[in-house]
């Protein structure tokens, strides 16, 4: 079983033209708002995000990408919740987001990208909520993994799965070694993927290769440059 937990997902990949820094490909310029606030941790911004992108979602019930906005939106939320250590809000961001992502697959079940985002909430409200949230895991798992199936070359999937990895014990089918494996191959896909040079750092220091973390850390601030949890990341690394 391979449980996908916590972030982005979700996010940052690389440079798309014009966005900021780390924006994942193919992101459309509208959603450039939410990275940069993710970036800079700006819960406040955030917030003021994905209440607009609520106000839209209720207006178009029916429309798969603007449901998928507010998902993405209140996924962003609970990340920097996350990164803030604030279960409470991270959770609530979570199943806010959970709602709309489950709408947008519903009406465009063939996306990878909108069962990546689901995988993404599902794994939030797991790492939010304890062994609460264990409840969450199948929903995780399957969208991710579906994600996958629906698009093999997405750097992304690859980075939510590794994700899940890190956080779930060896002895469940998770660990540290299968997770870099999967950032890995998240940056072979996309070399230009931030956060997967981000959370192969994180794997990295954690498996005790505190040199090998630290250039990772590096290319990703060389990549996305205001992110501020790569930095924070960096600056608790032996030797940094």
């Amino acid at each position: 079983m391979k449980l996908f937990v916590l972030l982005l997902t979700v996010m940052a990949a690389g440079a798309a033209a014009g966005a900021p820094p780390g924006t994942p490909p193919g992101t459309p310029m509208d959603d450039s708002d939410l990275i940069k606030a993710r970036d800079h941790q700006d819960r406040a911004a955030l917030e003021k995000l994905a209440s607009d992108a609520r106000a839209a979602a209720d207006k178009q019930p029916n429309d798969a990408a603007t449901q998928y906005r507010l998902a993405l939106a209140q996924s962003y939320v609970a990340e920097v919740a996350i990164e803030q250590h604030d279960k409470t809000a991270a959770k609530n961001a979570a199943q806010a987001g959970m709602d709309a992502a489950d709408k947008s697959v519903s009406l465009k079940p063939d996306s990878a990208e909108y069962q990546r985002i689901l995988g993404t909430l599902c794994g939030q409200m797991v790492s939010s909520s304890s062994l609460a949230g264990l409840k969450y895991a199948k929903c995780a798992l399957e969208s991710v993994n579906k994600a996958i199936e629906l698009d093999p070359k997405s750097s992304m999937a690859y980075l939510s799965h590794g994700v899940g990895n890190y956080y779930l014990p060896q002895a469940f089918g998770g660990g540290i070694d299968l997770a870099i494996k999967d950032f890995r191959k998240a940056i072979e896909l996309n070399p230009k993927n931030a956060d997967a040079w981000l959370w192969l750092g994180v794997a990295l220091r954690r498996s005790n290769q505190a040199a090998e973390a630290q250039k990772a850390f590096e290319r990703s601030l060389e990549l996305n440059p205001n992110r501020v949890w790569a930095k924070q990341q960096l600056e608790k690394t032996p030797g940094s």
